[in-house]
């Protein structure tokens, strides 16, 4: 592409970035305004104007986000721009530490683990201090809270002290003793883990003041994707490295602000302009993705939050219908309108994968996906396992189906393997001890199983007998569960997941759902009934087969489809009740969320408002509409309310 002729493609706002004058730049691109073509064309536009490749610094999250703006770049300006330094944060910190590593006492060949290599380390970490309880922090765990202390700066003892508060103090100071000698250990490996090429790039810089100068002077554009995204190390790294030429062009929404939960700052973007004072500031508002109905619930929902840079989206579609806000009865009457607005839309022609229902939590999609399966409508989900497939709730249907079948060796196995001290060669054992057989809800069997289990694992069974104990005095399955939780796996999915918060409140939906069977078999039989289903449905998924799109919308970020459904547009669901508890800016990350769900559709976007919901103990609950919902102005969403059926 000859001369200025690229241009040509961007619209007046996309230009005027690309064309901005040298200095800091912050480029506000609303969703489905072209934020990647005006971050490319930037880059082919200094080079056009005689900066060498290598002088210019492109900075992604993601390697497919990278190869994207190389290869986009490389069709528009074709072989000029090789040499350009383009990658991941990661990547970038990684290819100047190889040259700079004997700085920090590292050499240049030094190891970088990945997760199974650090998971290992932290495994033989582990057993070399001999803890006594199973209940102790497994390695993936302990690595994503030093992982967390890396992205958020705060110190690994607040969060010990934080996250494990139900241990023991003796058991905190094991932890701490773990976390020192992983530390101690890759430094001894001449290794570092993937947080750690950020750390340590960042350190370089502080302690070296002359390679920090070198960096500077090298780059004389430093170009930043989804700069909202940032943490505090990557914010200071980016700062540090355009300090000498100030010319720092960061392309970012504050509205899609939605990662604080790992560390991300959404300070970084709205504070551009104080740690910048000189900064030009471009909008793009102009969208190409989504209807001008649909936009403008976007606008009306988003203006709600007060600290951001204000926008409004601007459509280049045709008008078609409004967004539809469908009040339904509860969670199955909703199931049921979303597969009839599904089964309304493939007789329209639209693919199942060009539909995706996407959820504020996982939990949300239950009721969906258990009529999906007995309907046999193709799904898949791309925010994890289904629901009952989730190692958590193994463990919770596992202390049910002994309830009923006492032959159940698979629930035995995954129970009693939960216990310190009890191998799979133990638990083979036990039950061939036991003759293939064991009453749960009999008192004297249970004595049997303590008496033949290591002393270690006694007081663990204990706890996890005391969910059937709990039967015994006459309280129903679901009361047992939480007996089951508050006694012991509370505390075990604290030391087992990285998300514990999340997998009990996905118990506690596993019970409310519980209370509309008549009986647990009912229960039991219903979930055995869907893995089945599952097992068939997987095979159609290996073939390739269009499907319907199931998610959570942090998962969704960045993609699109023809049509939208957001499930449970309630209070205390969307938004998320424990977000608000725990933040008390939860209710911003909220909205953008919120936000991020409704600028996925191109086409259409529906709501389902359910009116009640089911409780564990068998009671309604009313369901209020999400404060979201409320906030938009009348006539811009299309209202209905199907009849109780």
């Amino acid at each position: 592409m000859k001369g200025q002729e690229f241009l040509r493609e961007l619209n007046e706002e996309q230009r005027a970035a690309v064309l901005a004058p040298d200095g800091p730049i912050l480029v506000l691109a609303a969703a489905g305004t072209g934020k990647t073509r005006t971050l490319v064309y930037r880059v082919v536009h200094l080079i056009r104007r005689g900066i060498a490749p290598d002088q210019i610094l492109l900075l992604t999250f993601t390697n497919k986000a990278a190869r994207e703006m190389l290869e986009r770049a490389e069709a528009a300006a074709g072989a000029a721009v090789s040499g350009l330094w383009g990658g991941t944060f990661h990547h970038m910190a990684n290819r100047i530490l190889r040259r700079h590593a004997p700085l920090l006492g590292y050499p240049p060949e030094y190891t970088i683990l990945d997760r199974e290599d650090a998971e290992s380390l932290m495994k033989r970490i582990v057993k070399s201090l001999e803890v006594d309880s199973l209940l102790f922090p497994k390695a993936d765990v302990l690595l994503s809270l030093i992982s967390e202390a890396a992205n958020s700066g705060g110190p690994i003892e607040e969060l010990i002290a934080g996250r494990f508060r139900d241990l023991s103090e003796a058991t905190q100071m094991q932890i701490r003793e773990a976390v020192f000698r992983y530390e101690k250990e890759k430094r001894a490996l001449k290794a570092m883990d993937f947080d750690d090429l950020l750390v340590n790039g960042l350190r370089l810089f502080r302690e070296h003041p002359e390679v920090e100068a070198y960096y500077q002077n090298r780059f004389r554009h430093v170009l930043v994707d989804e700069y909202q995204d940032t943490n505090f190390i990557q914010a200071e790294w980016v700062n540090r490295l355009a300090a000498a030429h100030r010319n720092l062009f960061v392309v970012g929404d504050d509205f899609q602000s939605i990662y604080g939960w790992r560390g991300a700052d959404y300070r970084n973007i709205l504070e551009f302009q104080k740690v910048h004072p000189e900064t030009q500031v471009f909008k793009l508002e102009t969208n190409y993705r989504s209807t001008p109905e649909i936009l403008a619930v976007a606008n009306a929902c988003i203006a709600g939050n007060p600290r951001q840079f204000q926008k409004v989206l601007r459509s280049t579609r045709a008008s078609r219908r409004p967004p539809l806000a469908a009040r339904v009865r509860d969670g199955e009457a909703q199931a049921r309108f979303i597969i009839s607005q599904v089964r309304r839309l493939l007789g329209e022609g639209v693919r199942p994968d060009e539909i995706a229902v996407l959820y504020r939590a996982h939990f949300h999609a239950l009721e969906l996906q258990m009529r999906l399966m007995r309907e046999g409508i193709p799904f898949v989900i791309t925010s994890g396992p289904r629901f009952f497939e989730q190692a958590h709730l193994k463990d919770v249907l596992a202390v049910l189906r002994l309830m009923r079948n006492p032959g159940d060796a698979i629930s035995f196995r995954r129970l009693i393997r939960q216990l310190p001290g009890v191998g799979q060669r133990t638990v083979d054992r036990l039950w061939e001890r036991l003759g293939g057989m064991f009453s749960a809800l009999q008192s004297s069997a249970r004595r049997t199983l303590e008496g033949l289990l290591p002393r270690k694992a006694v007081e663990d069974w204990r706890r996890i007998a005391s969910a059937w104990e709990a039967v015994e005095r006459g309280e129903t399955p679901i009361k047992a569960l939480d007996v089951f939780v508050e006694r012991f796996y509370r505390v075990y999915a604290e030391t087992h997941f990285d998300d514990p918060e999340r997998r009990l409140e996905d118990i506690q939906e596993t019970q409310r759902y519980m209370a509309k069977y008549d009986s647990l078999d009912a229960f039991l039989s219903e979930v055995a009934l869907m893995t089945n289903l599952e097992a068939e449905e997987e095979s159609t998924r290996r073939q390739g087969a269009p499907c319907l799109r199931l998610s959570t919308v942090h998962q969704a970020k960045g993609l699109e489809w023809r049509v939208v459904l957001v499930p449970w547009v309630v209070e205390g669901m969307f938004p998320s009740a424990r977000s608000l508890a725990e933040n008390p800016l939860g209710h911003e990350e909220e909205r953008r969320l919120f936000y991020v769900a409704i600028t996925r559709a191109r086409d259409e976007l529906i709501f389902g408002v359910p009116e009640l919901r089911q409780m564990r103990d068998g009671g309604i609950m009313f369901c209020k509409p999400s404060r979201f919902l409320e906030e938009i102005p009348k006539g811009l969403l299309q209202e209905v309310r199907l009849p109780y059926v």
